[in-house]
C-alpha cells in the first residue's frame, strides 16, 4: 500500500510562540552538544547543525560527487564522540544487514544524484538487466511528453534527457557474452563526471517538478516555504525549490520523484532519536495502479541535511 503524503514535522514559527514560551518557561536547549548530550533535548535546527558539522569535519573538496561503496564502521567511526544516540541507530541498521553505504557529495543536489544512481544500479543489479532496462526505457520515453504537458520546452530539456537515455540503454545493450555494455565501474565513472552527473540531477529535478504542477490537488496542500514554514503556490515551490539546483528535497519531492519513474523508495532516518537505537523507515511508492520499474526499493540514507545511498541485505 502507498504511503499517504504527509507533511514533514516542522519547527514552530519563534515569533508566533516567543509569549507562549515565556509564560511556560520551557528548559533551554543546551548551548553545548558533545556525546553526553541528549539528543531528545535538541530542536531540528540543533540536530541540522550537529550533522552539518560532522559533515564539515569529513567533508573534502575533491571527494567524488559519488563515492566507492564504504562500510559502515566508517560512518560509526565519525560519531562515537559526537553522539551515542547516533552510534546506536548505526548498529541497529548493520545489524539488520546494512553493513555499507555509498557517500553522495552534500551540495544540496544529494537525494536526486543518489535516486539516478541507485536507479540504474538496481537495472545493473537485476535479475534479467536487459529486461528491467527495456521496461525502464518504456517509462523513461513517455517523461519528455510529460515534461512538456508541464509547460518545459524540448530545447531545455532534451539534452539532459538524452545523458539519462544512453545509460539505460547501455544497461540495455549487451555485449558478445550477454552482459550489459554498461558495468559498474563505468556507471561510477558516469556519476563521477560533473557534466554527465548534474545533467542527469537537472533531469531528475524536472521530472519531480512536472509531477507536482501535474497533479496539484495532491500536492499544494503540501507546499510550504521550508525556513518560513509559510503555504506556497505549485509554481512558485517548483521554481524555487525544485527546478533550482542547490536545494535539497523534503517528502513532497520524494513522493513525487517515486511517481514519475515508478520506483520504491525506501528512505531511513538517522537522526539520533529512535528508540533504544532503532531507525525509522519511510517508505515512497508509486500509486497502487502502477507497476513498479525495479521489485527491491531504492534504500537511502537520511541525516539532517544530508542523503547517502545505503547498501541492504536486497542489494
Amino acid at each position: 500500500m502507498m504511503t499517504e503524503l504527509t507533511s514533514p514535522p516542522r519547527d514552530s514559527n519563534p515569533d508566533e510562540d516567543q509569549g507562549a514560551e515565556q509564560a511556560n518557561q520551557p528548559p533551554q536547549h543546551p548551548t553545548e552538544i558533545n556525546e553526553d548530550t541528549d539528543i531528545s533535548t535538541l530542536s531540528a535546527a540543533q540536530l541540522y547543525e550537529l550533522n552539518q558539522n560532522l559533515l564539515d569535519q569529513t567533508a573534502d573538496v575533491q571527494r567524488p560527487l559519488i563515492a566507492k561503496i564504504a562500510p559502515m564502521a566508517e560512518l560509526r567511526a565519525e560519531y562515537e564522540r559526537g553522539s551515542v544516540s547516533f552510534v546506536k541507530q548505526i548498529d541497529y541498521l548493520e545489524g539488520r544487514g546494512y553493513s555499507s553505504f555509498r557517500r553522495t557529495r552534500g551540495d544540496g543536489d544529494c537525494f536526486y544524484r543518489s535516486v539516478a544512481f541507485a536507479y540504474v544500479e538496481k537495472l545493473l543489479q537485476s535479475d534479467d538487466p536487459a529486461i528491467a532496462a527495456a521496461a525502464a526505457l518504456s517509462t523513461l520515453e513517455q517523461t519528455p511528453i510529460v515534461l512538456e504537458s508541464a509547460g518545459y520546452e524540448k530545447m531545455v530539456y532534451e539534452d539532459f534527457y538524452a545523458v539519462l537515455e544512453e545509460l539505460v540503454k547501455n544497461v540495455a545493450t549487451l555485449d558478445d557474452y550477454g552482459n550489459p555494455t554498461l558495468t559498474d565501474e563505468m556507471l561510477l565513472e558516469a556519476f563521477q563526471d560533473p557534466q554527465t552527473s548534474n545533467s542527469i540531477v537537472v533531469y531528475m529535478r524536472m521530472l519531480t517538478s512536472a509531477q507536482i504542477r501535474l497533479d496539484p490537488d495532491n500536492f499544494a496542500p503540501f507546499l510550504f516555504h521550508p525556513e518560513l514554514g509559510e503555504p506556497m503556490e505549485v509554481r512558485e515551490f517548483c521554481e524555487h525549490f525544485v527546478d533550482a539546483t542547490g536545494k535539497e528535497a523534503d517528502h513532497v519531492q520524494m513522493t513525487a520523484l517515486s511517481r514519475m519513474l515508478r520506483i520504491n523508495i525506501d528512505v531511513a532516518y538517522l537522526d539520533g532519536r529512535g528508540s533504544n537505537g532503532q531507525v525509522e523507515f519511510v517508505k515512497f511508492q508509486p500509486e497502487e495502479t502502477m507497476e513498479v520499474i525495479v521489485s527491491s526499493p531504492i534504500c537511502l540514507l537520511y541525516r539532517p541535511g544530508h542523503y547517502d545511498i545505503l547498501v541492504g541485505p536486497t542489494a
